[in-house]
């Protein structure tokens, strides 16, 4: 059978969510699938960005990452989301990308993607299951399927529990507080394994 095509889109200021994202394109690559990862367009001004040294750093570090596209949400038969909370809600670089998908969805190329979602905070109560819910709702008016990783593996539990989509405390010096490298690689696996189911359905 084809090879499932998953794209990873994700948007990262100081870079945990590109780390992310790489966690989950580890694990689509050990299951066979094709992947893309894509970062959302900036819109930040350089002086926000510039009065964070990480945040430059991470800019400069991803440069060559491309920049997801109508053209990539046509191509993915599945898509992984990965993105900070910005007060309990996406950040505005993901929404925009988002917004502007209102051609793809009226010609109906959205439906049936299948999609899956993760999160980090700079605190472990810090919005990320209600921004991962917020994305999922756009999804919904898409028609898309959600798989969330739900309790379907031992290491959402090591990761610290979510059900909605593997989340991520950012701590003080930067890096990731909880182990999820198995989390966000189980999660990778069920979202192509179920973008495989409707391929072969179709």
């Amino acid at each position: 059978m084809e090879k499932v095509k998953l794209a990873v889109i994700y948007y990262s200021s100081t870079g945990i969510n590109y780390k992310l994202a790489k966690m989950a394109e580890e694990g689509a690559l050990e299951v066979g699938a094709e992947v893309r990862v894509l970062k959302v367009q900036e819109l930040a001004p350089d002086a926000a960005i510039d009065s964070n040294p990480a945040w430059r750093a991470n800019v400069e570090a991803t440069k060559d990452v491309p920049i997801a596209t109508s053209a990539d949400l046509d191509w993915a038969d599945a898509i992984i989301f990965s993105m900070p909370t910005r007060f309990g809600n996406l950040p505005s670089q993901m929404k925009q990308f988002l917004d502007m998908q209102g051609g793809m969805w009226a010609q109906g190329k959205l439906t049936n993607k299948v999609v899956s979602a993760m999160a980090s905070a700079g605190n472990p109560n810090g919005g990320q299951e209600v921004t991962v819910k917020s994305l999922y709702t756009s999804m919904m008016h898409w028609g898309a399927i959600i798989v969330p990783p739900g309790f379907t593996d031992d290491s959402i539990y090591k990761a610290g529990g979510n059900p909605y989509g593997t989340s991520v405390t950012q701590g003080q010096d930067g890096n990731m507080v909880e182990d999820v490298n198995d989390a966000v690689k189980h999660q990778a696996k069920r979202t192509v394994e179920v973008a495989s189911w409707i391929k072969k359905g179709k």
